[in-house]
C-alpha cells in the first residue's frame, strides 16, 4: 500500500460500494466496516438532524464532524464540498446559501455522485450540482468559491499537500475553509497503519495534528483555527479485527490517539 494511486484506487472501491448499497443494508462507515456497522457510526458520525436543509437520504453517516455548522456561510456565496458523497453537506450548506448562492460538490466515485444528483432532483434544487472529479485536482476554476468545506475526507488523500494548494487555488481572495478531519497525537500501531480496511476508513490514512496544521500554514492560509475537537474512541470489537488482548490493553492504556478536529482557515 504504497503507491498513491493504489491508495486511491483502494477508497474508491470502497465508497463506490458504500454509495451503491441502500440506506438500510449499509454496513460501513468512515471508521471501518464490519458487523458491527451500528456501533462503528456513532464513533465518528455527528448527527445532521438538527441543522436546516438536513436531508436523510444524502446521509450516509460517513463524516466526522459538522463542518457546514462552522463554515460561516453567508446568503449568496459559492460553496465547494470535497468528497461530497450522497450530498449531504451539500445540501445544508444550500438552505445557508440560499437560492441565489450555488454549491458544488467534488466526488471521485462515480456512484456517490449519480446518487447525490438523484437526490438533488428529489428536492428540485437547481443551484446545486455534483462534479466528478479529485481532490488533488480540483475540476473548478480559480478564485470561485467563497467557502470550501470538506468532511472526513482530506485525511484520504495521499497528497496532502497538494490538495490544500488546489483549496487554496479554488478560493476567492479572503475567503475561507471550514474543514473536519481525523488526526492523530501520537503514534497508531502498525497493524493499523498498515490495514487497508483502517485506511479507507480514515483512521490509518491519518498524520499527526501538527504535520496536517503545518501543511495547511505552508500552503499559505492565515488565521488557522481549531473550531472543534473530539477524542476518537475505537470500540474492542473493532480493535479485535487487527490487535491480539496485549496489544489491545497497550492501546487502550495510552491517552487518545485519534481525533476529530474541524479547522477554519484564510486565503
Amino acid at each position: 500500500m504504497n503507491n498513491n494511486e493504489q491508495l486511491k484506487e483502494m477508497v474508491k472501491q470502497k465508497y463506490s460500494e458504500i454509495a451503491l448499497q441502500t440506506i438500510q443494508k449499509k454496513s460501513t462507515s468512515c471508521c471501518c466496516g464490519g458487523e458491527s456497522s451500528t456501533e462503528v457510526y456513532n464513533i465518528m458520525n455527528n448527527e445532521y438532524n438538527h441543522l436546516s436543509g438536513y436531508n436523510p437520504d444524502a446521509d450516509l453517516k460517513l463524516g466526522c464532524g459538522l463542518p457546514t455548522e462552522f463554515a460561516k456561510i453567508k446568503k449568496g456565496d459559492t460553496v465547494v464540498d470535497l468528497g461530497s458523497g450522497a450530498g449531504n453537506d451539500c445540501f445544508v450548506a444550500r438552505y445557508e446559501t440560499g437560492d441565489k448562492g450555488k454549491v458544488i460538490g467534488i466526488d471521485f466515485t462515480d456512484e456517490m455522485i449519480n446518487k447525490a444528483r438523484l437526490n438533488t432532483e428529489k428536492l428540485n434544487f437547481n443551484n446545486v450540482e455534483f462534479r466528478l472529479g479529485d481532490i488533488e485536482n480540483i475540476p473548478i476554476n480559480d478564485n470561485v468559491a467563497d467557502v470550501v468545506i470538506s468532511n472526513c475526507v482530506m485525511n484520504l488523500v495521499p497528497n496532502k499537500q497538494k490538495a490544500f494548494s488546489e483549496v487554496y487555488r479554488i478560493l476567492k481572495k479572503d475567503a475561507h475553509f471550514s474543514i473536519s478531519d481525523i488526526v492523530l497525537r501520537g503514534v497508531l500501531p502498525d497493524k493499523i497503519k498498515n490495514a487497508a480496511e483502517m485506511y479507507a476508513g480514515c483512521v490509518a490514512s491519518a498524520i499527526e495534528q501538527d504535520n496536517y496544521l503545518q501543511i495547511i500554514s505552508d500552503t499559505g492560509f492565515k488565521n488557522i483555527q481549531l473550531q472543534k475537537e473530539k477524542a476518537i474512541i475505537v470500540p474492542r470489537e473493532i480493535l479485535k479485527n487487527y490487535l491480539d488482548d496485549n496489544e489491545i490493553e497497550e492501546y487502550n492504556s495510552q491517552n487518545s490517539i485519534i481525533y476529530s478536529i474541524t479547522v477554519y482557515a484564510e486565503k
